[in-house]
């Protein structure tokens, strides 16, 4: 029906209204609305009704795998869960068999911390232990370093000596108490002292000629240094003199250069002044030409004048003349008047008529020729004049760029002269700035060598003070120690503890950390001079033992 009215209305036709029943109606309102179970327009004929075990089946066969999967998952998390719930609860046991591992993994853990702990120790000690080898060997080696210096050996050397005097002393007292001599004994001990004496002698012998040896090394180190010195003395001076020279080439150089300048300055000079003549001569050529010129224009112009005066004169000539004659000629009319016609005197005024005429045009025409002619003097003149004023301003503007250009290359020279003069003070300067630079490290260089000589004297005064030091308290305890056994013959530890560092002879050198040098002869012997304790000389020749001491005069 509904499709049948929609037809109908769209095709514009009207359809009349299906009445339906109340009942139909009423029915359909009180229906509980469910929702659609079948898609709409599905023909319910063609729908297969299924009954709910069936329908559940179906439902189970369908969600089998599914519910089994899930199943399987729940039971895998449960016993995943009681396996740790196990596991915690099982971790402190001891009684198990994981428990009494852990423990063992525990025990082995603490014994070998405790083993490394003691190797830690062990490690500590040994390495106390190895420094303290260290200690010893250092100290070991510094006393034996102590031991092998000049002072300790000559101090042990008179250590040496007071034991011997010591058991000297002991063996004359032991010969003593013997009751009988020995002869034999005695002649041994001549022997031994005779071989002893000649020992001596030789090596008092050998000692003499090493101390020939090396004052010969020392002469010869002297005349090396001496031959040395003169090379330097002989270079410096050949040095000086090549200076000397230099300076000498460089003065000749110079005076040269100055008076090459001087030569071109004074031939620049004289180019410029004879310029100037020659300017000066061409002047006064050009001022005798326009003198000519205006010589010959003032004569030009005199011969004028006396043309127009005489034209003048002339035309004054002519016109008394004419004045007379037509005088004359009035005369003669007035006579002719008196004697002719009416008719004669028509024709004599007709021809005086003429005549008058004639004249007044050739008079024209020499008037206007004469006009012409001064018009044409006067436009010669003007142009003569401007001519020359044109050439003498031409002239004064070549003269005038020449000057400029004169005047503009003595300014390059000039400049070019200042800017070589002072490349000449700059470099002058330079090597000045680099001499006074040269002088100034060499003088820094002298300080800074000197200052490191007196830091170097200053830290040898202070390891000679404390050896020094090291010295006399090792040479106190040995003096005191020797003391108690042998007081008489401590003497030789007390000269040697004495005698001061260096091991000579000379006088002690207080600001030298208490250095006794030691003094050789100046002679070919080279040996060290004698020590006496006396204040008086045992020699009477001065001459020779100032000759020994080195002295000259």
């Amino acid at each position: 029906v509904g499709n049948s009215s929609e037809m109908l209305v769209r095709f514009g036709r009207r359809c009349g209204r299906v009445k339906e029943s109340t009942g139909m109606r009423n029915f359909e309102e009180d229906r509980i609305p469910y929702p659609p179970l079948l898609p709409s327009k599905v023909d319910l004929r063609q729908v297969t009704i299924i009954p709910h075990d069936e329908w559940r089946r179906i439902q189970d066969s369908l969600d089998s795998l599914t519910r089994e999967a899930a199943s399987l998952r729940a039971e895998r998390k449960a016993k995943k869960e009681m396996h740790l719930r196990s596991q915690e609860v099982v971790k402190h046991w001891t009684n198990t068999y994981a428990g009494m591992k852990e423990q063992k993994l525990e025990a082995k853990k603490k014994r070998d911390e405790e083993i490394e702990a003691e190797r830690q120790i062990l490690d500590v000690e040994e390495e106390i232990h190895k420094q303290g080898e260290r200690k010893k060997a250092i100290e070991h080696a510094k006393q034996f370093q102590f031991y092998q210096t000049e002072r300790v050996k000559n101090f042990h050397s008179g250590l040496l000596l007071s034991r011997v005097m010591k058991e000297r002393d002991a063996q004359i007292e032991f010969q003593k108490c013997k009751i009988k001599s020995d002869k034999k004994w005695e002649e041994q001990m001549k022997r031994d002292i005779e071989k002893a004496f000649k020992e001596e002698q030789e090596k008092a012998e050998k000692q003499r000629t090493k101390r020939v040896a090396l004052a010969n090394d020392h002469l010869k180190q002297i005349k090396e240094h001496e031959e040395e010195e003169e090379r330097r003395r002989k270079c410096e001076e050949k040095d000086a003199e090549e200076i000397k020279r230099q300076n000498l080439l460089y003065e000749i150089e110079m005076k040269k250069k100055l008076k090459k300048k001087k030569e071109e300055v004074h031939e620049s000079r004289r180019l410029f002044f004879e310029h100037l003549h020659d300017k000066n001569i061409i002047k006064a050529v050009e001022q005798q030409q326009r003198e000519e010129e205006d010589e010959k224009i003032r004569r030009f112009i005199k011969a004028k004048k006396r043309l127009t005066q005489m034209g003048k004169e002339k035309e004054a000539e002519t016109h008394r003349l004419m004045e007379e004659r037509r005088e004359r000629i009035n005369n003669f009319l007035s006579e002719l008047i008196k004697e002719k016609l009416d008719n004669e005197d028509l024709m004599i005024a007709r021809d005086i008529a003429e005549t008058e005429a004639e004249w007044e045009k050739r008079e024209k025409e020499k008037y206007e020729k004469k006009q012409a002619e001064l018009n044409a003097i006067a436009e010669y003149r003007d142009s003569v004049i401007k001519n020359k004023e044109e050439e003498e301003k031409q002239r004064k503007i070549e003269s005038k760029e020449q000057l400029l250009a004169i005047l503009k290359a003595d300014q390059i020279f000039q400049e070019h002269e200042k800017e070589k003069k002072t490349r000449a003070d700059k470099e002058r300067r330079e090597l000045q700035d680099a001499h006074i630079q040269q002088m100034a490290k060499n003088k820094l260089k002298a300080k800074q060598a000197k200052q490191a000589e007196l830091d170097y004297c200053r830290l040898t005064e202070a390891l000679a003070a404390g050896k020094e030091k090291e010295f006399q308290d090792y040479a106190r305890e040995v003096i005191e120690f020797e003391s108690e056994s042998a007081n008489k013959y401590i003497y030789p530890l007390v000269k040697a503890a004495r005698e001061g560092p260096g091991g000579g002879h000379g006088p002690v050198l207080v600001h030298r950390g208490g250095l006794r040098p030691s003094y050789q002869a100046h002679d070919t012997t080279g040996v060290q001079l004698p020590f006496y304790n006396s204040q008086g000389s045992k020699y009477n020749n001065f001459q020779k033992s100032k000759g020994r001491l080195g002295f000259t005069w």
